[in-house]
């Protein structure tokens, strides 16, 4: 067990905001294990970055964290199930914006939970870097080839998803309406069964998550054809984003973060904060998560609910501008 120490000079030179409640917080005494529900597929980038984290709280706090996948609904069921756990500490929420942002707006009869007031923020993990991904077999080399074939042969080109709602379908169908064009949507049972229909080619394109892509970029399965941020990604400099290539205002990002439910004892969640900051600024967790393809986000609590608020207003407008359907 670690020394109760404040960590005020690290935590400040990680630039993680100081909650004044922490200096005078209690040990909590959790209880093992400590369940982090996740509606996210195994071996999902959401779920490495997720592991990554919770096997450092482990070591950190000598309590188990055990990592359960609860999928079903792109993401509803789990975030059901995870607003409805008991608040005291022994379940938390690994939710990512797709599921807190995007999803109440793409399906507002399904979701019931306010996803802006049912949670407390912990920590950002990780932001999940995003390429269009073909097979090394197609003839789509870029995406001018990619619009280009699809306004060719408007039903033939497809895109593969993790699901309705994912954040693979969103970045699909923003591509649609940015690029005016008519990809088909394929949504699979989670973003592994996905990334393997591309790269055997039975779906032509993928908005892949880069930890998704990297056993397949090094087996020279999948070519990487377009970034979907604003600027090029450090690891793959010679891809070209997809606004350098014609699709003006495309910029899609994920990201995954910790959250408790909203009644949570102080004593524990400020224990949880201030552990989980720890690990997200550690360097040897970041160099983990860059190696495997996530680039390392750690936002404290503070930064999470503006983030959380701007990308709900966001994502508001583009599904009603873009009118991207749900089903």
């Amino acid at each position: 067990m670690l020394k109760r120490t404040f960590l005020r000079a690290s935590v400040a030179t990680c630039g993680m905001a100081l909650w004044p409640s922490w200096a005078s917080a209690q040990k909590h005494a959790f209880s093992n294990p400590i369940t982090v529900g996740l509606p996210l597929q195994a071996g999902s980038a959401s779920d490495i970055a997720v592991r990554y984290v919770t096997n450092a709280l482990s070591m950190r706090m000598d309590v188990n964290f055990v990592v359960e996948n609860i999928t079903g609904a792109g993401g509803i069921v789990g975030l059901d199930r995870m607003a409805r756990a008991k608040p005291d500490g022994q379940t938390l929420a690994a939710l990512n914006n797709s599921i807190l942002t995007i999803l109440p707006h793409l399906q507002p009869q399904n979701v019931k939970v306010d996803t802006l007031t049912e949670f407390e923020p912990i920590a950002g993990i990780a932001n999940i870097a995003t390429f269009f991904a073909v097979s090394t077999q197609s003839s789509i080399k870029n995406i001018d080839d990619l619009v280009r074939q699809t306004r060719k042969e408007p039903d033939r080109i497809h895109y593969a998803s993790g699901g309705i709602g994912s954040p693979q379908h969103l970045a699909g169908e923003m591509f649609n309406a940015y690029a005016d064009v008519k990809l088909i949507h394929v949504p699979y049972r989670g973003a592994s069964q996905a990334t393997l229909a591309v790269a055997s080619g039975e779906v032509q394109v993928m908005p892949m998550a880069l930890s998704l892509a990297k056993p397949f970029l090094a087996e020279k399965r999948i070519r990487l054809i377009g970034y979907c941020g604003t600027e090029r990604h450090p690891q793959y400099p010679a891809v070209p984003t997809l606004i350098e290539q014609g699709i003006k205002n495309y910029d899609y990002a994920s990201w995954i973060a910790l959250f408790a439910q909203k009644g949570i004892p102080v004593s524990a969640l400020n224990e949880l904060r201030k552990e989980t900051a720890a690990v997200v600024n550690d360097a040897a967790i970041q160099d983990k998560m860059l190696k495997a393809g996530l680039d390392p986000w750690p936002r404290n609590p503070e930064q999470l609910t503006k983030i959380i608020g701007a990308d709900y207003a966001r994502w508001k407008q583009i599904i009603k501008d873009a009118n991207i359907q749900g089903t």
